[in-house]
């Protein structure tokens, strides 16, 4: 089994495995290229939301002007609140689900 890993925004190092990957590319707007948005978007969000169902996860968003859907947010669901944070999925979106903003880059869409 390959785990890829990332470092997002605070520094901290996210697993992604071959399963979760499996479940991203699940999805017919998802390819290959998907995953060098995945890493950007945890590197460099626009917003960052805690889930309202689950404290502990937290949904990072990134605006992207041309995706395989037009012009979309990229969401890319993680569990980072334990001692070994990884991504659950990711998935393109018009909009930012409400939470609670954890972090906002200043003047993000």
């Amino acid at each position: 089994m390959t785990v890829r890993t990332f470092t997002d925004f605070q520094d901290r190092t996210l697993r992604l495995t071959d399963e979760r990957w499996s479940h991203v590319l699940s999805h017919p707007e998802h390819d290959e290229s998907t995953l060098r948005r995945i890493v950007e978007t945890v590197r460099d969000p626009d917003r960052v939301v805690r889930s309202r169902t689950d404290n502990t996860v937290t949904l990072l968003y990134r605006w992207y002007d041309r995706t395989p859907v037009t012009s979309k947010y990229l969401c890319v669901v993680t569990k980072t609140e334990t001692t070994d944070p990884f991504i659950i999925t990711a998935y393109f979106t018009d909009a930012i689900k409400k939470g609670k903003t954890l972090w906002s880059r200043p003047n993000a869409l």
